[in-house]
């Protein structure tokens, strides 16, 4: 992709010109209500008015010497300041390697380091001041802060309110489909859990609303190995649903679940992240080589984060009285002032979501889960849930399946199954194809990462 003009007139200053070059093209951008024209002018109006920028976008706007940048929880943008004579270079992309292969195309290969990228954390508006050296850190002004714990603790109103975000969202995205997109098939990556399980039944309905039919719908389930959990859980949430007829097992081959190509795909080497990868490229390439012009996917993927429905017990360095007591904790991580924020990857959700995003783009879809977006979040961030657990881990983990259920009965009626939690890597593949594949130390995953740059 060739890079794009600078991003706005240039002011005149008494400074080097400096170049901007975006690799993030306009028709990358889903905008639902606003051309990327008129979402740039609302970046540079500040950051109360990013948050009326609707749809997934990661955009960058130029004034004089400040480059200002934004980014929906879904989809990553990085960064890179490079020399040279007449000024900084600032190179802005989704992937590493992108950055990298342009910094050689420029050539100024020799300053490159993968640590040297950063990522504009979500949920902010990151300003950027071109000067030169020495370069300034960038500032960080939040754009979304939604309230806490202002939702009565009564889990029927929290689960109503819930799912009817839920639904608006999905009515959105669907209203806001490009026209050679608005009858196209849509495939949910389902495994029964409550997350995949609600955006199903959610998006069947919002589908029979808006007059179309169900029939443009399939639940599309991994199997990877005899034992494989999934799919028979996904079985008998759609059989307890009356959604028999949406189903579509996807089977794949244990040697398809390849965890060091997945590093590759994702450029990161957190364990759970890369597990998460490389059973959805499994999935995905799957999907793709029985349907090759299939583009509209929709998951589950930000429903643990909203709930806070991760086991402690795995992470010893959170606590309940932390995970309910910090705003966005699983969204955004320790936030972008904290030591542990890493400036290269961002923290949480945020960082996360590259194994779902850029699996999806590399095969060619378009991907969309309704659990990232502002409004649902802010319902979750609503509840109260200090008062709800009061302190207990399983009050916090059966809170999720609850929410859901009641919810989804309130509003549309349906009888929601809720299944015991488990991760979507350890219920795709059989416990022997999880074990072949994953039983590695960590460090083997960092270690590939750096061999990819050398």
């Amino acid at each position: 992709m060739q890079p794009t003009a600078d991003l706005a007139e240039e002011a005149a200053v008494d400074k080097p010109i400096a170049r901007v070059l975006n690799l993030i093209d306009d028709s990358e951008q889903r905008l639902w209500n606003l051309t990327p024209e008129e979402a740039r002018q609302r970046l540079l109006r500040g950051p109360d008015a990013v948050l009326g920028i609707d749809g997934s976008f990661a955009l960058a706007a130029r004034r004089g010497i400040d480059v200002v940048m934004a980014r929906s929880l879904d989809r990553p943008m990085r960064y890179f300041l490079a020399k040279e004579s007449s000024g900084p270079m600032l190179v802005i992309a989704e992937r590493i390697d992108e950055i990298r292969d342009c910094l050689l195309a420029e050539g100024y290969i020799d300053q490159f380091h993968p640590t040297y990228t950063r990522m504009v954390p979500a949920h902010h508006a990151t300003t950027l001041r071109l000067v030169g050296c020495p370069d300034p850190n960038p500032t960080h002004d939040r754009f979304f802060d939604p309230p806490r714990g202002t939702l009565p603790p009564d889990l029927d109103v929290i689960g109503e309110r819930y799912v009817e975000a839920l639904m608006c969202e999905l009515r959105g995205w669907l209203a806001a489909l490009p026209a050679d997109r608005g009858r196209d098939p849509i495939g949910v990556c389902f495994s029964g859990g409550i997350d995949s399980g609600a955006v199903l039944v959610a998006l069947c309905r919002a589908l029979l609303e808006s007059g179309e039919s169900a029939a443009r719908l399939k639940a599309f389930t991994l199997r990877v190995g005899d034992g494989a959990g999934d799919a028979e859980q996904a079985r008998e949430f759609l059989r307890r649903t009356g959604l028999e007829m949406l189903g579509e097992e996807i089977g794949a081959e244990p040697a398809t679940v390849d965890p060091l190509a997945a590093v590759e795909v994702i450029e990161d080497y957190k364990p759970l992240d890369v597990e998460c990868a490389a059973v959805g490229l499994a999935l995905l390439r799957g999907i793709r080589a029985r349907y090759p012009d299939w583009r509209l996917l929709v998951d589950g993927d930000g429903g643990d984060e909203n709930l806070k429905d991760y086991p402690l017990e795995e992470n010893h360095e959170l606590t309940i009285t932390s995970v309910v007591g910090n705003s966005m904790l699983y969204q955004e991580g320790w936030g972008v002032d904290a030591i542990k924020h890493s400036q290269t990857y961002s923290g949480g959700l945020g960082r996360a979501i590259v194994r779902t995003h850029a699996p999806a783009r590399l095969l060619g879809f378009e991907g969309f889960s309704p659990f990232t977006r502002p409004a649902v979040i802010a319902v979750a961030e609503a509840i109260p849930f200090d008062e709800l657990t009061r302190g207990s881990h399983q009050a916090l983990y059966d809170l999720k399946g609850e929410v859901v259920r009641r919810g989804m009965k309130r509003v549309l009626g349906v009888d929601f199954p809720v299944f015991p939690k488990r991760r979507f890597q350890e219920g795709a593949a059989s416990a022997d194809v999880f074990s072949a594949a994953f039983d590695r130390p960590p460090e083997q995953y960092r270690r590939h990462f750096q061999s990819l740059h050398g």
